[in-house]
């Protein structure tokens, strides 16, 4: 099984680099897809509801203290060309969907959806914590009608 910082290096490979806040929201919103596509997770690391927006902590890791990232800084804990065909199918459609997005944005997209939300109940807005959103919240969230997501609508 791949792990986040597999699916992020496969993204800095498609797009170049970006802003490590989008990266992450990038990831998560891939392993969100994946999941209601294909009814398991894409990657077992844990995703968690930061103050601005969801994170996977291993991928931060990776990243920590930086505000730009391109794949040549992931490439060390990396295997190249682990994805299958159908979990780079899943990112390129998230790429292609909300590629454009800047990390703000999809920062704001995550503060307005459920699984984030949920997660982060009872702290203030810029009170740290590292709750796990899980697995479920996603699944039941991004597989709802409700769902406005552009990826999934």
């Amino acid at each position: 099984m791949v792990n986040s910082i597999d699916i992020a290096a496969f993204i800095l490979e498609q797009t170049g680099s970006m802003t490590t806040m989008k990266l992450q929201k990038l990831v998560f919103y891939t392993q969100a897809y994946y999941l209601v596509k294909h009814g398991k997770p894409l990657f077992e690391d844990e995703i968690q509801a930061w103050v601005n927006g969801p994170v996977s902590p291993n991928l931060y890791r990776h990243h920590a203290g930086k505000y730009m990232i391109c794949k040549a800084q992931l490439e060390e804990s990396v295997v190249l060309n682990k994805l299958s065909c159908s979990e780079q199918e899943t990112a390129r459609f998230v790429i292609a969907k909300l590629g454009e997005f800047s990390g703000e944005e999809l920062r704001e997209l995550s503060h307005s959806e459920a699984p984030w939300v949920n997660a982060r109940e009872g702290l203030l807005e810029d009170e740290r914590g590292n709750r796990v959103i899980t697995v479920d919240a996603i699944l039941n969230f991004y597989s709802s009608k409700t769902c406005s997501n552009p990826i999934f609508s």
